[in-house]
Parts: C-alpha cells; structure tokens; sequence
C-alpha cells in the first residue's frame, strides 16, 4: 500500500483510507460484524486511515471502530471529530459547539467510546459561527498538550478560516468533500491548504456511492437510505447526473477496471497532498478502493474526465437542505 503523509508533522498513512459513517447506518441496514470483519481486512490490505465522527450514530460508529481495531490499535491512524452536537439526548446532530470546554468533553468522550489513550488526529467537526476559531483550535491545541491528540484537522471550512486555525497552530488536514462530482474546493480551499502544507482528506470521493455507478435509478434506494433525499439523487438530477457516470465508465471499461476505481484514481492523481477515504461495508468494494492506488492515469485519460464531470455540468446541490446546519461556516 502507497503511503502519504499527513502534513509536515504528521503520520504515515495509506494513500486511501475508509470512512466509516456508513457503518452503522446512514445508508440502510447493516450488519456490525460484517462491518468489524471489514476494518480488520483493511488492515491486512495495509489500509492504515480510519475516519470517524462522534455524531455518527450518536457515538455508535466510534464504538464499533474501537471494536475492529481492538488488539491492533499500533496499525491504525484514527481520526474522529468532533464539536457537532445534538439538542436533545440522542437526536440527530444539528448544532455546532465550539468551546473550548465542549471540545475538551467531547475528546474525552470520544476517547472512552474507541478504547483509546488518544487519537492520531482530532478533527474540528464545523466551525462554530459563535466562537472564534482560534479560541476552539487553542483548545484542541491543549489537548494535543497533554498527549490526548496527536495532529490537529479541521472539517469542511473556508480558506480564510483555515489560515486564521494555522495562525493559532499548526493544521495537519482538512477534511471536506471532493470527488468528480464536487470540486467547489479547488477554486480557493485546496490552493490555500497546499500554501499552508496541509493535507486533504477528500471525504465522499466516491459521491456517496453514485459514482461506483451501481445505482441505476432512485427507487433502488431502501428505506433508511439517507441518499433518498440528495437533491442530486432525485428526479431529473438524477437522469442528468446518471449520464455522466455512464460516459465515465466507458472509460473504465477500456482500462478494464470498475467505475469507483476509476473515480478514484482521478482523485489520487490531482496530488500526492489528497487522500481519499470512501466508505467501505463490504470487503470486495474494500479491495477495489485499495486497488486504486495502483491505477495511473494518463494526463489524456485525466483530461477526459475532467471534461464529463464539468463542476457546472453536474445537477443539484451538494447537501439536502434540512441536513444544513444553521451556526455553521459551513462553504458551498
């Protein structure tokens, strides 16, 4: 397995890791043991990046990562986040929280929850439009002191807002959304990330599956599967947007290898700083991410995806309206 770095200071990682969200819930039924079974392959696949969220599943997604790293925790790079909240005991998380002393509770939450002394990297979950960025990444700062965290990350922010977190301390990654079908980032946050020398974690690369081009109409989608209500999953969004991943897997097709491989390999190709992380249930898909990292593609065959997936060409919005969350900074 390729290996990239996250940050100047940070750790070694696979050149592609597993978002774990969609194990316990979000995308239908699911069975925990497969699941589990399926992080211990990762590891055997020299999968080593593992990301998690403490508002996944109400902290049900850390228990269950906790769980299939259990006894091989020394090959593993966790990152988990932190600082989104629920209004009510075990509802659905819909306020940002960014102080200080909310982030330090939640860190040590998130600690019991995966059977850890620290995690690798703690990512700010949004930012907190009520509290100064430099006050909550001060606090996990503290808490990188006192060898609870061991890399700072910030989740889906402006570039203005990440260089404000840098001048407090240093960011070893951002995470947000990238793949062929949403590139909003490229026009200022990943140009100001690269300036900074802070790394990518490119989350949904696979847009949430579509492109893996499995999903041939919407009606596929169960019940429980949050994707039913995607804007760009719904009605004529759908048929347009389908369109392109046709034209897509014709070129895979050539190359002789599936969609999401493809779909993959174009975003490990727009630079050794990105690192995709798609989630992973089931251990065929597993392998077939992993094989990404060993699919090169030409500037030509790069160019031609480019071309498909115009960022003005793909319809719909990129979040369901009610899934916004209000005191966010949240971008695009």
């Amino acid at each position: 397995m390729r290996q990239r770095k996250l940050g100047a200071a940070g750790p070694q990682v696979s050149a592609i890791g597993v978002g774990c969200m969609g194990m316990t819930g979000g995308y239908g039924p699911v069975d925990p043991q497969q699941c589990i079974t399926t992080i211990r392959a990762a590891l055997d696949l020299g999968i080593t990046l593992f990301d998690t969220a403490d508002f996944y599943a109400d902290g049900a997604n850390e228990r269950l990562l906790g769980r299939g790293l259990a006894g091989r925790r020394e090959q593993a790079v966790i990152v988990t986040r932190g600082g989104v909240r629920s209004r009510t005991p075990g509802g659905p998380p819909t306020v940002v929280d960014g102080r200080p002393a909310y982030l330090r509770q939640a860190c040590d939450a998130s600690l019991s929850r995966l059977g850890v002394d620290h995690v690798d990297v703690y990512c700010l979950g949004r930012v907190d439009r009520e509290v100064p960025v430099e006050d909550s990444v001060g606090a996990l700062a503290e808490l990188k002191a006192e060898g609870k965290v061991g890399q700072i990350a910030l989740s889906e922010v402006s570039a203005d807002t990440l260089r404000r977190a840098c001048a407090v301390h240093p960011v070893a990654a951002v995470e947000s959304e990238y793949s062929l079908w949403e590139r909003h980032l490229e026009a200022e946050i990943l140009p100001a990330a690269r300036d900074l020398g802070v790394v990518l974690i490119a989350h949904s690369p696979l847009g949430k599956g579509f492109l893996a081009g499995e999903l041939r109409a919407p009606e596929e989608l169960g019940e429980g599967d949050h994707r039913r209500n995607h804007p760009r999953l719904q009605g004529t969004n759908f048929r347009h947007n389908r369109a392109m991943v046709d034209e897509a897997s014709g070129l895979a097709a050539e190359l002789g290898v599936s969609p999401a491989r493809l779909s993959l390999a174009w975003l490990l190709g727009r630079g050794p700083d990105v690192v995709p992380i798609p989630g992973s249930r089931r251990i065929e898909h597993l392998r077939d991410n992993a094989a990404a990292t060993e699919l090169t593609l030409t500037a030509e065959q790069q160019a031609r995806l480019d071309g498909i997936f115009v960022p003005d060409r793909v319809a719909g919005s990129r979040h369901p309206a009610h899934r916004r969350i209000a005191n966010a900074d949240r971008v695009a």
